[in-house]
């Protein structure tokens, strides 16, 4: 489906729109709003392009600190790294042409290819994440990740009979992600977040996803995650993370304290076997290598 129009001018109106067919995930939603800032702008300069381009981005991140509810509960750091990965795509392009015109044509172009690309991550992280996923595993899954969702998703349309076993807190999303599962026709059963060492001993795989990858491969994502990672490594269960590139941030948490809010949690790259992405499979250590190569 193609991104909505921003004929407002509005960076975080077309934000918004963007976000309202519930299919786009909003760091992607971020980039489709800084390409419509692209589309309208009136500067006749690059200099002055990035400087509204940076405004936008600004603009983006102010809006989602202030308004938590239109992420669903989610933090504002994937829209944040989504959105710089973003504008050092765009800077790359002002290097190689000396023509503005020309320029502002090619950053359209390369900026469409971008959200395109972040678009289908999805099913490139569902290819890689084929393997690991074996015929008549127990999955748990904590946390309503679209990519997780996606990849349980594949994995069944190609034959794997998979039983996932979905976390449930307070918040009731696990309901949520159990519904949508078995409307799959994925055997699914939903245990409460006191239950999962409980329940550890007879899962095979567990498969998080994330809002944001830190520096040093570790990952934010919705609180109850460092427990089922506790949980798994002391139960010797393989914790894979299943997340797109757009969300590898320049971060590095020094404890949960240094989190945005107490809606997520932060799990040290310790815990976690192995990260699926749109790069490929990743371990948390080489996460930093990405990160450099990404934003070089």
């Amino acid at each position: 489906m193609a991104p909505p129009a921003c004929a407002s001018g509005d960076v975080e109106a077309c934000f918004q729109r963007s976000l309202a067919d519930g299919t786009r995930a909003a760091p992607v939603a971020a980039i489709e709003a800084l390409l419509g800032v692209i589309e309208r702008s009136g500067a006749q300069t690059m200099h002055g392009l990035q400087d509204e381009l940076c405004e936008g981005r600004k603009a983006l991140v102010e809006f989602c600190e202030q308004r938590p509810a239109c992420l669903g509960g989610r933090t504002e750091l994937g829209v944040s790294s989504g959105c710089e990965l973003f504008l050092r795509h765009v800077t790359r392009t002002f290097l190689e042409f000396g023509d503005f015109s020309e320029c502002r044509d090619e950053i359209l172009r390369r900026g469409r290819a971008f959200a395109a690309h972040a678009t289908n991550a999805r099913d490139d992280i569902a290819g890689h994440a084929s393997s690991f996923l074996r015929d008549g595993s127990r999955v748990l899954v904590h946390g309503r990740s679209r990519v997780v969702q996606a990849t349980l998703k594949a994995a069944a349309k190609s034959g794997v009979s998979l039983e996932a076993v979905v976390v449930n807190g307070a918040d009731d999303c696990g309901a949520c992600v159990a519904q949508e599962l078995r409307e799959e026709g994925i055997t699914t059963r939903i245990i409460a977040d006191a239950a999962v060492a409980r329940e550890m001993e007879v899962i095979d795989v567990v498969l998080v996803g994330a809002e944001a990858v830190a520096e040093n491969g570790g990952v934010v994502n919705k609180v109850g995650t460092l427990t089922v990672a506790c949980c798994a490594r002391a139960m010797r269960r393989p914790l894979y993370v299943a997340a797109e590139s757009y969300k590898f941030a320049r971060a590095f948490p020094l404890g949960q304290r240094d989190l945005p809010n107490a809606d997520v949690d932060y799990t040290p790259p310790d815990f976690i076997e192995l990260l699926f992405t749109d790069l490929g499979v990743l371990t948390p250590a080489a996460v930093s290598d990405e990160l450099i190569r990404l934003y070089q």
